[in-house]
Protein backbone atom coordinates (compact mmCIF):
# COMPACT_ATOMS: atom_id res chain seq x y z
CA UNK A 1 0.00 0.00 0.00
CA UNK A 2 2.76 2.42 0.93
CA UNK A 3 4.77 1.48 -2.15
CA UNK A 4 1.80 2.16 -4.38
CA UNK A 5 1.28 5.58 -2.83
CA UNK A 6 5.00 6.27 -3.21
CA UNK A 7 4.87 5.33 -6.90
CA UNK A 8 1.85 7.53 -7.46
CA UNK A 9 3.57 10.50 -5.84
CA UNK A 10 6.67 9.84 -7.92
CA UNK A 11 4.63 9.92 -11.15
CA UNK A 12 2.94 13.18 -10.15
CA UNK A 13 6.34 14.75 -9.39
CA UNK A 14 7.77 13.55 -12.70
CA UNK A 15 4.77 14.89 -14.62
CA UNK A 16 5.13 18.31 -12.99
CA UNK A 17 8.82 18.47 -13.92
CA UNK A 18 8.06 17.50 -17.51
CA UNK A 19 5.44 20.21 -17.76
CA UNK A 20 7.85 22.81 -16.40
CA UNK A 21 10.55 21.70 -18.88
CA UNK A 22 8.09 21.74 -21.73
CA UNK A 23 6.88 25.24 -20.87
CA UNK A 24 10.45 26.49 -20.64
CA UNK A 25 11.32 24.93 -23.99
CA UNK A 26 8.27 26.55 -25.55
CA UNK A 27 9.30 29.95 -24.21
CA UNK A 28 12.82 29.54 -25.62
CA UNK A 29 11.46 28.34 -28.96
CA UNK A 30 9.00 31.24 -29.07
CA UNK A 31 11.77 33.72 -28.28
CA UNK A 32 14.02 32.24 -30.99
CA UNK A 33 11.22 32.27 -33.53
CA UNK A 34 10.45 35.88 -32.67
CA UNK A 35 14.12 36.85 -33.05
CA UNK A 36 14.36 34.97 -36.34
CA UNK A 37 11.25 36.68 -37.64
CA UNK A 38 12.54 40.07 -36.56
CA UNK A 39 15.89 39.35 -38.21
CA UNK A 40 14.12 38.16 -41.34
CA UNK A 41 12.13 41.39 -41.58
CA UNK A 42 15.28 43.50 -41.53
CA UNK A 43 16.92 44.78 -44.72
CA UNK A 44 20.15 42.98 -43.83
CA UNK A 45 19.89 40.11 -41.27
CA UNK A 46 21.38 40.84 -37.85
CA UNK A 47 21.85 44.54 -38.69
CA UNK A 48 19.59 47.42 -37.65
CA UNK A 49 17.74 48.95 -40.59
CA UNK A 50 19.30 52.32 -39.78
CA UNK A 51 22.73 50.85 -40.49
CA UNK A 52 21.50 49.04 -43.59
CA UNK A 53 20.17 52.32 -45.03
CA UNK A 54 23.57 53.90 -44.40
CA UNK A 55 25.16 51.11 -46.44
CA UNK A 56 22.67 51.40 -49.30
CA UNK A 57 23.11 55.18 -49.43
CA UNK A 58 26.83 54.72 -50.05
CA UNK A 59 26.39 52.40 -53.03
CA UNK A 60 26.87 53.85 -56.53
CA UNK A 61 23.55 54.63 -58.19
CA UNK A 62 24.35 52.30 -61.08
CA UNK A 63 24.07 49.37 -58.63
CA UNK A 64 20.50 50.22 -57.66
CA UNK A 65 18.93 48.54 -60.69
CA UNK A 66 20.29 45.18 -59.48
CA UNK A 67 19.81 45.89 -55.77
CA UNK A 68 16.08 46.39 -56.39
CA UNK A 69 15.86 42.73 -57.41
CA UNK A 70 17.06 41.39 -54.05
CA UNK A 71 13.70 41.63 -52.29
CA UNK A 72 10.57 43.70 -51.96
CA UNK A 73 11.96 45.38 -48.87
CA UNK A 74 15.11 46.43 -50.70
CA UNK A 75 13.08 47.70 -53.64
CA UNK A 76 10.90 49.66 -51.24
CA UNK A 77 13.92 51.10 -49.42
CA UNK A 78 15.43 52.31 -52.71
CA UNK A 79 12.18 54.06 -53.60
CA UNK A 80 12.10 56.39 -50.61
CA UNK A 81 13.11 60.03 -50.66
CA UNK A 82 14.78 59.52 -47.27
CA UNK A 83 17.50 57.41 -48.88
CA UNK A 84 18.35 60.07 -51.44
CA UNK A 85 18.19 62.80 -48.81
CA UNK A 86 20.79 60.83 -46.89
CA UNK A 87 22.92 60.52 -50.02
CA UNK A 88 22.89 64.30 -50.29
CA UNK A 89 23.86 64.70 -46.62
CA UNK A 90 26.73 62.24 -47.11
CA UNK A 91 27.92 64.02 -50.23
CA UNK A 92 27.25 60.92 -52.34
CA UNK A 93 25.06 62.51 -55.03
CA UNK A 94 25.90 61.71 -58.65
CA UNK A 95 25.38 63.69 -61.83
CA UNK A 96 23.92 61.66 -64.66
CA UNK A 97 23.30 62.70 -68.25
CA UNK A 98 19.82 62.03 -69.66
CA UNK A 99 19.55 62.03 -73.45
CA UNK A 100 16.26 62.18 -75.36
CA UNK A 101 16.23 60.54 -78.78
CA UNK A 102 13.66 60.17 -81.55
CA UNK A 103 13.43 56.88 -83.38
CA UNK A 104 11.19 55.38 -85.99
CA UNK A 105 7.63 56.67 -86.24
CA UNK A 106 8.80 59.67 -84.15
CA UNK A 107 8.77 57.65 -80.93
CA UNK A 108 10.78 59.31 -78.16
CA UNK A 109 13.10 57.38 -75.85
CA UNK A 110 15.20 58.46 -72.88
CA UNK A 111 18.64 57.06 -72.03
CA UNK A 112 20.60 57.74 -68.84
CA UNK A 113 24.40 57.77 -68.75
CA UNK A 114 26.46 57.27 -65.61
CA UNK A 115 29.67 59.13 -66.58
CA UNK A 116 31.74 57.35 -63.91
CA UNK A 117 31.03 53.77 -64.98
CA UNK A 118 30.20 54.88 -68.56
CA UNK A 119 27.11 52.68 -68.35
CA UNK A 120 23.87 53.47 -70.18
CA UNK A 121 20.39 52.66 -68.93
CA UNK A 122 17.13 52.99 -70.83
CA UNK A 123 14.30 54.70 -68.98
CA UNK A 124 10.76 53.32 -68.93
CA UNK A 125 8.87 54.50 -72.03
CA UNK A 126 6.89 57.71 -71.82
CA UNK A 127 3.10 57.25 -71.82
CA UNK A 128 1.40 57.65 -75.18
CA UNK A 129 -1.44 60.16 -74.99
CA UNK A 130 -3.78 60.64 -77.91
CA UNK A 131 -5.94 63.75 -78.01
CA UNK A 132 -9.08 64.25 -80.07
CA UNK A 133 -8.52 65.92 -83.44
CA UNK A 134 -10.78 68.25 -85.37
CA UNK A 135 -10.83 66.86 -88.91
CA UNK A 136 -11.38 70.25 -90.56
CA UNK A 137 -8.22 71.85 -89.20
CA UNK A 138 -6.06 68.83 -88.47
CA UNK A 139 -4.98 68.22 -92.05
CA UNK A 140 -4.02 71.85 -92.58
CA UNK A 141 -2.03 71.98 -89.37
CA UNK A 142 -0.34 68.67 -90.17
CA UNK A 143 0.88 70.19 -93.44
CA UNK A 144 2.21 73.24 -91.60
CA UNK A 145 3.94 70.98 -89.09
CA UNK A 146 5.57 68.93 -91.84
CA UNK A 147 6.74 72.16 -93.49
CA UNK A 148 8.08 73.44 -90.15
CA UNK A 149 10.10 70.22 -89.70
CA UNK A 150 11.21 70.18 -93.33
CA UNK A 151 9.48 66.89 -94.09
CA UNK A 152 7.81 65.95 -97.34
CA UNK A 153 5.25 63.45 -96.11
CA UNK A 154 3.93 61.91 -92.91
CA UNK A 155 1.42 59.21 -93.65
CA UNK A 156 0.16 58.98 -90.07
CA UNK A 157 0.59 62.29 -88.19
CA UNK A 158 -1.29 60.87 -85.22
CA UNK A 159 1.82 58.80 -84.42
CA UNK A 160 3.83 61.95 -83.63
CA UNK A 161 3.28 61.73 -79.88
CA UNK A 162 5.06 64.48 -77.93
CA UNK A 163 6.39 66.05 -81.12
CA UNK A 164 7.62 69.56 -80.30
CA UNK A 165 7.65 68.93 -76.55
CA UNK A 166 9.93 70.90 -74.26
CA UNK A 167 12.08 69.20 -71.62
CA UNK A 168 13.49 70.39 -68.32
CA UNK A 169 14.75 69.14 -64.98
CA UNK A 170 14.29 70.43 -61.45
CA UNK A 171 14.50 68.89 -57.97
CA UNK A 172 16.00 65.69 -59.32
CA UNK A 173 13.20 64.93 -61.81
CA UNK A 174 12.77 65.12 -65.58
CA UNK A 175 9.85 67.00 -67.10
CA UNK A 176 8.31 66.68 -70.57
CA UNK A 177 6.04 69.61 -71.33
CA UNK A 178 3.40 70.20 -73.98
CA UNK A 179 4.05 69.49 -77.62
CA UNK A 180 1.87 68.47 -80.53
CA UNK A 181 -0.43 65.48 -80.47
CA UNK A 182 -2.51 64.81 -83.57
CA UNK A 183 -1.49 68.25 -84.86
CA UNK A 184 -2.86 70.04 -81.79
CA UNK A 185 -0.79 71.81 -79.16
CA UNK A 186 -1.29 70.42 -75.66
CA UNK A 187 -0.59 71.58 -72.11
CA UNK A 188 0.05 68.23 -70.42
CA UNK A 189 3.17 67.76 -68.29
CA UNK A 190 4.81 64.45 -67.44
CA UNK A 191 7.45 63.89 -64.79
CA UNK A 192 10.01 61.12 -64.50
CA UNK A 193 11.20 60.42 -60.96
CA UNK A 194 14.52 58.50 -60.91
CA UNK A 195 13.82 57.46 -57.31
CA UNK A 196 10.60 55.68 -58.29
CA UNK A 197 11.87 54.91 -61.82
CA UNK A 198 8.45 55.79 -63.25
CA UNK A 199 6.48 58.47 -65.11
CA UNK A 200 3.52 60.35 -63.66
CA UNK A 201 1.36 63.20 -64.85
CA UNK A 202 1.46 66.47 -62.92
CA UNK A 203 -0.51 69.69 -63.20
CA UNK A 204 -0.90 70.90 -66.77
CA UNK A 205 0.51 74.20 -67.95
CA UNK A 206 -1.73 77.23 -68.08
CA UNK A 207 -1.45 77.36 -71.89
CA UNK A 208 -1.20 74.87 -74.72
CA UNK A 209 2.21 75.21 -76.29
CA UNK A 210 4.80 73.40 -78.43
CA UNK A 211 8.46 74.16 -79.14
CA UNK A 212 8.69 76.22 -75.95
CA UNK A 213 11.90 76.88 -74.02
CA UNK A 214 12.63 76.00 -70.38
CA UNK A 215 14.97 77.14 -67.64
CA UNK A 216 15.40 76.72 -63.89
CA UNK A 217 15.79 79.53 -61.35
CA UNK A 218 15.50 79.16 -57.57
CA UNK A 219 14.40 75.50 -57.92
CA UNK A 220 11.44 76.48 -60.09
CA UNK A 221 10.84 75.53 -63.73
CA UNK A 222 10.14 78.36 -66.18
CA UNK A 223 8.49 77.83 -69.58
CA UNK A 224 8.67 80.60 -72.17
CA UNK A 225 7.25 81.17 -75.63
CA UNK A 226 6.66 78.44 -78.16
CA UNK A 227 3.71 78.20 -80.52
CA UNK A 228 0.06 77.27 -80.22
CA UNK A 229 -2.45 76.02 -82.77
CA UNK A 230 -5.04 78.60 -83.82
CA UNK A 231 -7.50 78.02 -86.65
CA UNK A 232 -5.26 75.70 -88.57
CA UNK A 233 -1.98 77.57 -88.10
CA UNK A 234 0.85 77.78 -85.57
CA UNK A 235 1.10 81.16 -83.86
CA UNK A 236 4.05 82.37 -81.73
CA UNK A 237 3.46 82.82 -77.98
CA UNK A 238 4.78 85.61 -75.79
CA UNK A 239 3.38 84.14 -72.59
CA UNK A 240 5.50 82.59 -69.85
CA UNK A 241 4.76 80.61 -66.70
CA UNK A 242 6.58 79.05 -63.78
CA UNK A 243 6.12 75.69 -62.03
CA UNK A 244 6.77 75.03 -58.34
CA UNK A 245 7.49 71.28 -57.94
CA UNK A 246 6.91 71.45 -54.18
CA UNK A 247 3.30 72.58 -54.57
CA UNK A 248 2.58 71.24 -58.08
CA UNK A 249 1.22 74.68 -59.04
CA UNK A 250 1.74 76.78 -62.18
CA UNK A 251 1.79 80.56 -61.94
CA UNK A 252 1.75 83.26 -64.58
CA UNK A 253 4.85 85.24 -65.43
CA UNK A 254 4.61 88.59 -67.26
CA UNK A 255 4.47 88.04 -71.02
CA UNK A 256 7.79 88.36 -72.78
CA UNK A 257 8.01 91.41 -75.06
CA UNK A 258 9.38 90.63 -78.47
CA UNK A 259 12.58 92.37 -79.45
CA UNK A 260 12.42 95.73 -81.25
CA UNK A 261 14.44 94.10 -84.02
CA UNK A 262 11.23 92.60 -85.33
CA UNK A 263 10.06 96.01 -86.59
CA UNK A 264 10.56 96.22 -90.35
CA UNK A 265 9.98 99.10 -92.75
CA UNK A 266 8.74 96.62 -95.30
CA UNK A 267 5.13 95.77 -94.42
CA UNK A 268 5.27 92.60 -96.51
CA UNK A 269 8.32 91.31 -94.61
CA UNK A 270 6.83 92.41 -91.31
CA UNK A 271 3.77 90.29 -92.05
CA UNK A 272 5.78 87.30 -93.27
CA UNK A 273 8.39 87.20 -90.49
CA UNK A 274 7.07 85.96 -87.15
CA UNK A 275 8.96 86.48 -83.86
CA UNK A 276 9.70 83.38 -81.77
CA UNK A 277 11.81 82.45 -78.74
CA UNK A 278 14.70 80.28 -79.94
CA UNK A 279 16.85 79.71 -76.87
CA UNK A 280 17.07 80.01 -73.09
CA UNK A 281 19.98 80.14 -70.66
CA UNK A 282 19.88 80.67 -66.89
CA UNK A 283 22.82 83.02 -66.44
CA UNK A 284 23.70 85.12 -63.38
CA UNK A 285 20.36 84.33 -61.73
CA UNK A 286 18.33 85.55 -64.70
CA UNK A 287 16.46 83.98 -67.58
CA UNK A 288 18.09 84.97 -70.87
CA UNK A 289 15.75 84.32 -73.81
CA UNK A 290 17.01 84.73 -77.37
CA UNK A 291 14.57 85.58 -80.14
CA UNK A 292 14.45 85.18 -83.89
CA UNK A 293 12.22 86.16 -86.79
CA UNK A 294 11.17 83.25 -88.93
CA UNK A 295 9.31 82.46 -92.07
CA UNK A 296 9.83 78.74 -92.44
CA UNK A 297 12.43 77.60 -93.29
CA UNK A 298 14.29 80.91 -92.78
CA UNK A 299 15.38 82.34 -89.42
CA UNK A 300 16.89 85.74 -88.62
CA UNK A 301 18.46 86.73 -85.29
CA UNK A 302 16.50 89.38 -83.40
CA UNK A 303 18.29 89.89 -80.07
CA UNK A 304 16.45 88.81 -76.95
CA UNK A 305 15.06 89.60 -73.51
CA UNK A 306 16.18 88.98 -69.92
CA UNK A 307 13.80 88.11 -67.07
CA UNK A 308 14.71 88.99 -63.47
CA UNK A 309 12.73 86.89 -60.94
CA UNK A 310 13.45 89.37 -58.13
CA UNK A 311 11.73 92.26 -59.90
CA UNK A 312 9.39 90.05 -61.95
CA UNK A 313 10.21 92.19 -65.00
CA UNK A 314 11.60 91.68 -68.48
CA UNK A 315 14.51 93.81 -69.68
CA UNK A 316 16.52 94.21 -72.87
CA UNK A 317 19.25 91.70 -73.54
CA UNK A 318 22.68 93.32 -74.00
CA UNK A 319 23.12 93.89 -77.73
CA UNK A 320 26.39 91.99 -78.00
CA UNK A 321 24.94 89.02 -76.14
CA UNK A 322 21.85 88.75 -78.32
CA UNK A 323 23.34 89.56 -81.71
CA UNK A 324 26.39 87.35 -81.27
CA UNK A 325 24.65 84.37 -79.64
CA UNK A 326 25.79 81.30 -81.63
CA UNK A 327 22.94 79.79 -83.64
CA UNK A 328 22.07 76.15 -84.10
CA UNK A 329 20.34 74.55 -87.06
CA UNK A 330 16.62 75.31 -87.46
CA UNK A 331 17.25 78.74 -85.96
CA UNK A 332 17.47 77.63 -82.33
CA UNK A 333 20.33 78.58 -80.03
CA UNK A 334 22.43 75.90 -78.33
CA UNK A 335 24.13 76.95 -75.08
CA UNK A 336 25.01 75.77 -71.58
CA UNK A 337 26.33 77.32 -68.38
CA UNK A 338 29.38 75.61 -66.86
CA UNK A 339 31.15 77.05 -63.85
CA UNK A 340 29.27 80.37 -64.13
CA UNK A 341 30.45 80.74 -67.75
CA UNK A 342 27.98 80.81 -70.66
CA UNK A 343 29.10 78.69 -73.63
CA UNK A 344 27.52 78.37 -77.05
CA UNK A 345 28.12 76.15 -80.04
CA UNK A 346 28.45 77.87 -83.41
CA UNK A 347 28.20 75.46 -86.37
CA UNK A 348 30.53 76.18 -89.23
CA UNK A 349 28.98 77.97 -92.19
CA UNK A 350 31.52 76.51 -94.63
CA UNK A 351 31.87 72.94 -93.40
CA UNK A 352 29.57 70.49 -91.65
CA UNK A 353 32.47 68.59 -90.13
CA UNK A 354 33.32 71.07 -87.41
CA UNK A 355 32.14 74.09 -85.50
CA UNK A 356 33.31 76.44 -82.75
CA UNK A 357 32.69 76.81 -79.04
CA UNK A 358 32.28 80.41 -77.88
CA UNK A 359 32.11 81.91 -74.40
CA UNK A 360 30.29 85.11 -73.49
CA UNK A 361 32.42 87.90 -72.05
CA UNK A 362 30.06 89.91 -69.86
CA UNK A 363 32.44 92.83 -69.36
CA UNK A 364 33.01 93.37 -73.06
CA UNK A 365 29.52 92.21 -74.09
CA UNK A 366 30.88 89.94 -76.78
CA UNK A 367 31.30 86.26 -77.65
CA UNK A 368 34.82 84.90 -77.94
CA UNK A 369 36.01 81.67 -79.56
CA UNK A 370 37.59 79.32 -77.03
CA UNK A 371 37.62 76.14 -79.12
CA UNK A 372 38.42 76.60 -82.78
CA UNK A 373 37.21 73.24 -84.03
CA UNK A 374 34.68 70.75 -82.70
CA UNK A 375 34.32 67.30 -84.29
CA UNK A 376 30.81 66.95 -85.73
CA UNK A 377 29.51 64.16 -87.90
CA UNK A 378 27.55 65.26 -90.96
CA UNK A 379 23.97 64.08 -90.39
CA UNK A 380 21.97 65.74 -93.15
CA UNK A 381 18.72 64.00 -92.24
CA UNK A 382 18.98 64.80 -88.56
CA UNK A 383 17.02 67.67 -87.02
CA UNK A 384 19.48 67.94 -84.14
CA UNK A 385 22.83 66.25 -84.71
CA UNK A 386 24.55 67.63 -81.62
CA UNK A 387 23.89 68.86 -78.06
CA UNK A 388 25.76 70.65 -75.27
CA UNK A 389 25.78 69.67 -71.59
CA UNK A 390 27.66 70.62 -68.46
CA UNK A 391 28.38 68.17 -65.63
CA UNK A 392 31.26 67.33 -63.33
CA UNK A 393 32.30 70.95 -63.83
CA UNK A 394 33.21 70.36 -67.47
CA UNK A 395 31.81 71.10 -70.90
CA UNK A 396 30.46 68.12 -72.86
CA UNK A 397 29.51 67.77 -76.50
CA UNK A 398 27.05 65.09 -77.62
CA UNK A 399 26.91 64.05 -81.26
CA UNK A 400 26.68 61.00 -83.50
CA UNK A 401 29.55 59.35 -85.33
CA UNK A 402 29.53 57.84 -88.81
CA UNK A 403 28.19 54.57 -87.39
CA UNK A 404 25.21 56.40 -85.82
CA UNK A 405 26.63 55.87 -82.35
CA UNK A 406 25.71 58.57 -79.84
CA UNK A 407 29.07 59.84 -78.61
CA UNK A 408 29.72 61.99 -75.54
CA UNK A 409 32.93 64.03 -75.66
CA UNK A 410 34.44 65.98 -72.80
CA UNK A 411 36.54 69.14 -72.77
CA UNK A 412 38.14 70.41 -69.59
CA UNK A 413 36.81 73.93 -69.00
CA UNK A 414 39.99 74.95 -67.17
CA UNK A 415 42.04 73.96 -70.21
CA UNK A 416 39.66 75.80 -72.51
CA UNK A 417 39.90 79.08 -70.63
CA UNK A 418 43.65 78.68 -70.21
CA UNK A 419 44.08 78.48 -74.01
CA UNK A 420 47.81 77.82 -73.67
CA UNK A 421 49.32 75.06 -75.79
CA UNK A 422 51.25 73.70 -72.82
CA UNK A 423 48.15 73.09 -70.75
CA UNK A 424 46.40 71.48 -73.69
CA UNK A 425 49.29 69.22 -74.57
CA UNK A 426 49.48 67.97 -70.97
CA UNK A 427 45.98 66.49 -71.30
CA UNK A 428 45.36 63.02 -72.70
CA UNK A 429 43.36 63.71 -75.86
CA UNK A 430 41.37 61.18 -77.81
CA UNK A 431 39.77 63.38 -80.46
CA UNK A 432 40.81 66.72 -81.78
CA UNK A 433 40.51 68.93 -84.81
CA UNK A 434 38.89 66.29 -86.96
CA UNK A 435 35.59 64.80 -87.95
CA UNK A 436 34.32 61.77 -86.11
CA UNK A 437 34.68 60.00 -89.42
CA UNK A 438 38.44 60.18 -88.85
CA UNK A 439 38.31 58.83 -85.33
CA UNK A 440 40.70 56.02 -86.11
CA UNK A 441 43.26 58.33 -87.69
CA UNK A 442 43.65 61.38 -85.44
CA UNK A 443 46.21 63.91 -86.57
CA UNK A 444 48.03 65.44 -83.59
CA UNK A 445 49.83 68.12 -85.57
CA UNK A 446 47.87 70.78 -83.71
CA UNK A 447 48.03 70.15 -79.98
CA UNK A 448 46.07 73.34 -79.43
CA UNK A 449 43.01 71.80 -81.07
CA UNK A 450 43.25 68.29 -79.64
CA UNK A 451 41.33 68.74 -76.39
CA UNK A 452 38.41 66.32 -76.71
CA UNK A 453 38.04 62.97 -75.02
CA UNK A 454 35.33 60.38 -75.69
CA UNK A 455 33.87 59.31 -72.35
CA UNK A 456 30.98 57.16 -73.59
CA UNK A 457 29.31 55.90 -76.74
CA UNK A 458 26.15 53.96 -77.51
CA UNK A 459 24.71 52.42 -80.66
CA UNK A 460 21.16 53.69 -81.22
CA UNK A 461 20.67 52.95 -84.88
CA UNK A 462 18.94 55.74 -86.79
CA UNK A 463 17.69 57.51 -83.68
CA UNK A 464 18.11 61.30 -83.70
CA UNK A 465 19.22 63.47 -80.81
CA UNK A 466 16.47 65.71 -79.44
CA UNK A 467 17.59 67.14 -76.12
CA UNK A 468 19.51 66.38 -72.93
CA UNK A 469 19.35 67.17 -69.23
CA UNK A 470 21.63 66.64 -66.23
CA UNK A 471 20.25 65.44 -62.89
CA UNK A 472 22.21 65.33 -59.64
CA UNK A 473 20.76 62.95 -57.01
Amino acid sequence: MGSVMSLTCSKKKSTTQDEDFSNESFKILKTCSSNDQESYNRLIPNLPDELSIQILARLPRICYSNVRLVSRRWRSALSTSELFTLRKELGRTEEWLYVLTKGQEDNLSWYALDPVSTTWQRLPPMPVIVHEEEPTTGNKLAEILRSFLGRKEVSEPEQMHFCGCAVGSVNGCLYVLGGLSKSKTVSSVWRFDPVLNSWSEVSSMLANRAYSKTGVLDKKLYVVGGVESRRGSLCPLQTAEVYDPDTDVWSEVPSMPFSKAQVSADEFLADMLKPIATGVACYNGRLCVTQSLYSCPFFFDAGGRVYDPETNLWGDMPSGMGEGWPARQAGTKLSVVVGCELYGFDPSSSSVDNGKIKVYDQKEDTWKVVIGEVPVYDAKDSESSYLLAGFHGKLHFITRDSNCNVTVLRADVAEITGSSSSSLSSSKPVLGACSLKEKGNVDNKSNESVIWKVIASKELGAAELVSCQVIDI
